[in-house]
């Protein structure tokens, strides 16, 4: 989905964030920033959101490295854009739903794990997480990519299709299975749907 670009090595990089030089951000942006651009860009559609998605992003990751030490330094980047993303979303939309594709695949996904709003069901976060991944480690390839630049990346129905060669109804198709299949798979595994 994405191509890496050539630059530092990300061990480089993550030294540098734990010697705290400040060289470390400017790399960082450097080599990751349209990776972490195209994820802000597919949840907010809103050039100035995106730029402090990926200002939040970069003083996240200076933050967080140290203690962290991430081996792969760009989905560690990309997991700070998306929640990043998502937060500002959702301050932004408090009052209004719907409209815009992120809206929209939150909704449908919401409709399989709940929306997470209360202290109780963040403490469960990171089981249901454990949970999600066990179930995409065990569906066929093509309906774990699509699962996961619908709900991950955000992209829209039609970019998913055109990105991977299908049609539109296939992709459509796709999602709606793997969401009751993950729906019957949280209920197997004791989460209230």
């Amino acid at each position: 989905m994405r191509k890496e670009t050539k630059g530092m090595e990300d061990s480089r990089i993550v030294e540098m964030y734990w010697d705290r030089d400040e060289e470390a951000i400017r790399q960082s942006e450097k080599k990751y920033g349209r990776y972490c651009g195209a994820i802000a860009h597919n949840i907010l559609f809103n050039r100035a959101d995106e730029d402090e998605c990926l200002n939040d992003t970069w003083i996240g990751a200076w933050n967080s490295i140290p203690p962290q030490r991430p081996e792969k330094l760009g989905p560690y980047l990309g997991k700070i854009t998306r929640n990043a993303a998502l937060n500002m979303y959702e301050k932004k939309h408090a009052e209004k739903r719907g409209g815009g594709q992120t809206a929209l695949a939150l909704d449908e996904l919401a409709e399989v794990i709940g929306k997470e709003s209360d202290a109780e069901k963040q403490a469960a976060l990171a089981d249901l997480t454990d949970s999600i991944n066990g179930f995409l480690r065990h569906i066929e390839k093509d309906a774990r990519v699509i699962f996961v630049q619908r709900y991950w990346y955000m992209y829209s129905v039609e970019e998913i299709a055109k990105f991977n060669g299908f049609s539109v109804s296939k992709v459509k198709m796709s999602l709606a299975r793997t969401r009751e299949k993950l729906r019957v798979h949280l209920e197997e595994e004791g989460y209230t749907v």
